[in-house]
């Protein structure tokens, strides 16, 4: 069955069987929800696990939270900085959130993201994104297909 999410325009959910999730993964991704895109619109944060997600379902990346968002360059046990998949787990800074309403945003987005099948239209192949700000140069071998908040994706 799929749904539209009439209060969160562009946004499907596919009610599957409930399953169990580790909280060590939903954990991972609300860090990464959270670092990443804590001040971008709801739409935005949650196109930020869609991707991630979308990430775990591909065998070019591991095939869990945790895994895709600490994956990257490591040295001696710990992630070389500015080397990661996602900027926040490499960039020197704690992982320690500080903003209580803004993590248990992040901490609900992560479990609905991780028990239901969620799309966002138009980012349904997406897997990679980055900040206006910046134009990585792996950017230009991909496909844009949208741009929400202050990201671009790509798939």
């Amino acid at each position: 069955m799929r749904l539209f999410l009439a209060a969160i325009p562009l946004v499907f959910a596919t009610v599957v069987e409930a399953q169990e999730v580790p909280p060590e993964e939903t954990h991972c991704l609300a860090e990464a929800i959270y670092f990443e895109a804590r001040n971008q619109p709801l739409l935005g944060q949650i196109a930020v696990a869609v991707v991630i997600k979308n990430r775990m379902k591909d065998p070019r990346w591991p095939s869990t939270a945790c895994g895709v968002v600490h994956d990257g360059r490591y040295w001696k046990g710990n992630p070389v900085r500015d080397r990661c998949a996602f900027s926040y787990w490499c960039d020197g800074k704690s992982e320690r959130p500080r903003e209580t309403a803004a993590w248990t945003t992040a901490i609900s987005i992560a479990k609905q993201v991780l028990t239901v099948d969620l799309t966002v239209e138009g980012l349904e192949a997406a897997t990679h994104y980055h900040a206006l700000s910046v134009t990585p140069q792996w950017s230009r071998s991909l496909d844009h297909c949208g741009t929400i908040g202050e990201h671009k994706f790509y798939d």
